[in-house]
């Protein structure tokens, strides 16, 4: 019967059709002698029904047997297993439905592999990762726990199965009480001498159709040492630059007007006097800035008339007011808004712009009023502007890397934030937002 699945299945149904008719017919002719024309129909046509059905039967065997293959194949699919396939000799609609359900399992085996890996790379990975990863179910059992976990509330011991809050109540009393304000939040566990910051981050989501929660305790001491021992490293070096400019220069100063007294030529002691008193000030505002950042007390925001403060800034640092000027008032702590600003505004004027082109813009938002300082410099690179914002960053050659670092502080100290972009054109906006 294999010379049969080369053939369509509709010529299959029409020749079988046919040669029953036929033989349908012949008999009836035979029966005729005997029989009336429709008594010999009817005789032929049972005689002939049996041998019909088997040749049919036989004629469909090989199909009956494919479609129970197929059947259980999409079984094994359903299963996870993708290791079956397929064979089909034909060159008809059957053979197509083969080879198109051997493509569908070739599919899935490759994407159940690829899957696989992934899920061996993943696990790998959050096995590894030093951050604590707790898996909770709806009632309180922890269903996962990576490496760090294990260490950090099992003692290297597998946890998963165990209820949270029994593996709690043996952890320290301040990650207890981290877990008992509920949320995200910062904690410290150890002594003073020996101390280990930590983050906890907490997130619910849905698993098989219920409620999980996943907790992440990420460690932050040895980040944060590194961070403080870079910001050391770079303060000092700022203050050693700014120390050593004033010092070394009114030490040699010092020192030529001792030589000039001792030679009796006291009339060019008053140059070296000067140049001594104009360093010393230096230092004084050098060390005066610093101090401003570092000790910067809370805002004491107050209800402000937006005229008179920008006349009073104008007093103090040329600038063009960009727009319309606005008559309305705002709270915020004047004393600090208008160091910022002053800050900004002469950043402009260092930047090579014309004094006609460093414009001030105020504008009132929903419920936020936007402060922008605008010059037409030569802006920043990427590399400058990710880094502007932070202190004691700067470009410039005697620059401490406050100014902005001091604007930012007040902003946010407000509630605001502050932002630096290219304009259009060349020139830089620092952009300060403020809310009501």
């Amino acid at each position: 019967m294999r010379w049969m699945r080369r053939i369509p299945l509709s010529l299959k149904f029409a020749a079988l059709t046919v040669a029953y008719m036929a033989a349908a017919a012949a008999l009836a002719l035979l029966l005729q002698e005997w029989l009336t024309i429709w008594s010999a129909g009817v005789v032929a046509v049972a005689l002939l029904l049996p041998l019909l059905a088997y040749h049919v039967r036989r004629a469909f065997a090989p199909m009956n047997s494919l479609f129970r293959s197929l059947g259980g194949t999409v079984a094994s699919y359903r299963d996870g297993d993708f290791s079956f396939g397929l064979s089909w000799d034909g060159k008809d609609e059957l053979g197509e439905l083969v080879a198109a359900h051997n493509e569908l399992g070739d599919a899935l085996r490759e994407q159940r592999l690829g899957l696989v890996q992934r899920e061996l790379l993943l696990d790998t990975m959050v096995q590894n990762t030093p951050v604590a990863m707790l898996l909770l179910e709806p009632e309180g059992r922890i269903v996962f726990g990576n490496l760090a976990a294990r260490k950090l509330l099992g003692e290297g011991r597998r946890i998963e199965g165990h209820r949270f809050d029994e593996i709690l109540a043996l952890a320290p009393a301040s990650l207890r009480d981290a877990f008992a304000r509920g949320g995200d939040g910062l904690f410290a566990v150890g002594t003073e001498d020996d101390e280990e910051l930590y983050h906890l981050a907490r997130r619910h989501f849905r698993l098989n159709g219920r409620r999980h929660e996943l907790l992440l305790l990420r460690q932050l001491t040895t980040e944060l040492r590194r961070q403080e021992v870079q910001t050391w490293k770079k303060v000092i070096r700022v203050i050693s630059h700014e120390l050593n400019n004033s010092l070394a220069p009114i030490a040699s100063l010092a020192h030529s007007g001792a030589e000039l007294l001792r030679r009796g030529q006291p009339e060019r002691l008053p140059e070296a006097l000067a140049t001594i008193e104009e360093r010393a000030r230096h230092l004084e505002g050098f060390i005066r800035g610093y101090a401003r950042f570092a000790k910067l007390p809370a805002p004491r925001a107050e209800p402000t008339h937006w005229p008179r403060f920008i006349a009073q800034l104008r007093t103090q640092v040329d600038f063009a007011l960009e727009g319309d000027e606005i008559d309305g008032h705002a709270r915020f702590d004047s004393a600090q808004l208008e160091q910022a600003l002053l800050n900004l505004l002469k950043n402009a004027h260092e930047s090579g712009t014309p004094p006609s082109e460093v414009k001030l813009s105020l504008r009132r938002l929903p419920d936020a009023w936007r402060i922008e300082v605008l010059d037409r410099g030569s802006g920043m690179n990427e590399a400058v502007l990710a880094n502007a914002l932070l202190p004691f960053y700067s470009t410039k050659r005697n620059g401490t890397g406050l100014g902005l670092a001091l604007a930012r502080e007040i902003a946010e100290a407000h509630g605001g934030r502050i932002a630096l972009l290219n304009r259009d054109g060349g020139g830089l906006c620092v952009s300060m937002v403020l809310p009501d």
